[in-house]
């Protein structure tokens, strides 16, 4: 399994932006599906946004449709989730994780997804 690393993470005010990233630590192929996660505390582990291999199509949680943007660059093999309007209830764990497979409707959920980052922690508060 691949192991991913996020970055990006910090304190933001309410209203405020933070751009994640998310890389293999080593070689990979670029032909995954990647997605974004969140885990607050007491809380299950939340799907946000997925993106297919080449970038073509993607998909979010009703949640954060609108404020945040998912999108990758097969060239830096990076994935990057771009998080606007942030709110104190977004104050989460973020993880980035990896599937084998892409299909159009799936109800996306982390048993998709095979291999995981360690997460990058970010807090929303004035």
């Amino acid at each position: 399994q691949v192991q991913l690393v996020e970055s990006g993470g910090g304190l933001v005010q309410p209203g405020g932006s933070l751009r994640l990233s998310c890389a293999p630590s080593g070689r990979t192929s670029s032909r995954s599906t990647m997605g974004w996660f969140r885990q607050a505390p007491g809380k299950e582990r939340e799907f946000l946004a997925v993106i297919n291999w080449s970038g073509s199509s993607t998909d979010y949680a009703v949640s954060v449709k609108g404020r945040f943007t998912i999108s990758r660059d097969n060239a830096k093999s990076t994935v990057y989730l771009q998080m606007n309007s942030l709110k104190p209830e977004d104050t989460a764990v973020y993880y980035c994780a990896s599937s084998n497979y892409w299909l159009p409707g799936t109800i996306w959920s982390a048993a998709d997804f095979g291999s995981w980052g360690r997460g990058t922690q970010v807090t929303v508060t004035s």
